[in-house]
């Protein structure tokens, strides 16, 4: 039985738990459970549970449950199960929060799994370091990514206004967004979502400069200068008309569904590039990615390619062998990666990206371009977060709410981000 939920709950924060086994299970499958818990859009989710079809296909008697939210609802959920000693076998891991879990204990390590049951030879080693933790492996990387800027080219097009380049610097883009705005060519939409409460964004923005979120010795990595001057930046685009006024991105819920493109409030967004699929399947414009705005003409570009996730095993679980042989099948199983694609992200087996390369279609091209095409704009991939990285993200978001609505100035906001993440970090 499959119970699935419609965009408007999913929207609201609703959860659906899919349930991937048949009635009436005996009393083997009884002994053959895995719960999974991830976060994610639907179109991910149907991907999930053909996936976990497929596995109970070839291993009869094993019964598989999974349940999916939205990303700002998830991880409260996550942390409430684990501290309740009911943690999912499977857990869908985010590289902020790896640090943090695997340190509290709450995830199981896997390297004694390597390689019999869990086979990552064909893995990139810096993939494998991203999702290790104190010189054990807590998480298996679901694929790779980077951050990105979605284009609704439609849009642009109707408003006369030409595409950002890899060479447009966020100065230039402001006076695209504004003249999409002034454009008017659709009602209520502006040209650009606001990012100012965006990590990745931030990051990618310090990283231009020099700077980093964290240092590898887990300190907060820039300063009051550089988070006043983030948040001045962003006020000044809404003062122009360039990006979507405050209640307007109070909207986005960190997700596909509520992102300001896929409401039809903005022309461009900010995202990843394996969420490309399902903005896709979600717009009816054709969209584009490109990457995140330079800082200054002859800036080198910020990004990195990263896990997009990781899928790691709960130290709470009873299943731990059979959890990690369903992760093994997940990521190094043919017809497993041919259902997934590049959802999660472009594999990192090698063996299994030529599998998926030879079968993309023009979407999920597209986001394999974005990866592979990225030249000087690509750094390298930065330490894991410390633990309170999470709520070092919430603070990003909440302040930069503040300051949108005029609560704060963008230099209080800027003394108060340094503040409240240098105290979280200290808390451990």
């Amino acid at each position: 039985m499959t119970l699935r939920v419609n965009r408007r709950n999913f929207v609201a924060g609703g959860a659906a738990l899919l349930s991937l086994s048949a009635l009436g299970t005996s009393a083997l499958a009884q002994e053959k459970r895995l719960r999974l818990l991830w976060w994610g859009s639907q179109p991910r989710a149907d991907r999930t549970n053909k996936v976990s079809q497929l596995y109970q296909t070839k291993n009869p008697g094993t019964s598989i449950t999974g349940e999916f939210l939205g990303w700002g609802d998830y991880w409260p959920r996550l942390a409430t199960q684990v501290a309740g000693r009911n943690a999912p076998d499977v857990i869908q891991m985010d590289y902020r929060y790896i640090v943090q879990y695997a340190r509290r204990g709450a995830l199981a390590p896997l390297e004694s799994y390597m390689p019999a049951k869990l086979n990552l030879d064909d893995f990139d080693k810096a993939q494998i370091e991203g999702g290790s933790v104190d010189g054990h492996l807590y998480g298996v990387s679901l694929g790779a990514n980077s951050a990105a800027t979605v284009l609704n080219t439609t849009a642009f097009k109707e408003a006369g206004v030409d595409l950002p380049t890899q060479a447009t610097t966020w100065d230039e883009f402001a006076r695209m967004g504004a003249e999409i705005t002034k454009a008017g060519k659709r009602k209520g939409m502006f040209g650009i979502a606001d990012g100012s409460g965006a990590e990745p964004l931030f990051e990618n923005w310090l990283r231009q400069r020099g700077k980093a979120l964290y240092t590898a010795d887990g300190k907060i990595g820039f300063g009051v200068e550089d988070a006043s001057e983030w948040y001045d930046m962003w006020a000044k685009f809404r003062e122009a008309g360039a990006c979507v006024p405050a209640d307007i991105q109070a909207l986005d819920k960190n997700d596909i569904e509520t992102n300001t493109v896929s409401l039809g409030k903005s022309a461009a967004g900010f995202a990843h590039s394996n969420q490309f699929v399902a903005y896709q399947a979600m717009n009816k414009d054709k969209l584009a990615l490109t990457n995140y705005m330079r800082v200054k003409p002859d800036s080198k570009g910020g990004h990195y390619r990263k896990p997009s996730m990781f899928f790691s095993v709960s130290a709470q679980s009873k299943a731990i062998d059979l959890a990690v042989d369903y992760v093994n099948f997940f990521v190094k199983n043919p017809e497993a990666v041919l259902l997934l694609d590049v959802e999660r992200g472009i594999p990192e087996s090698a063996a299994m990206r030529e599998v998926v390369a030879a079968k993309l279609d023009e979407n999920g091209k597209v986001a394999l371009a974005y990866v592979s095409g990225l030249g000087d704009l690509a750094g390298k991939l930065p330490p894991p977060p410390p633990a309170g990285a999470g709520e070092g993200e919430l603070m990003l978001r909440n302040i930069a709410e503040q300051v949108g609505f005029g609560q704060l100035s963008p230099a209080d906001g800027g003394k108060q981000l340094v503040t409240e993440i240098t105290q979280i970090l200290a808390r451990g």
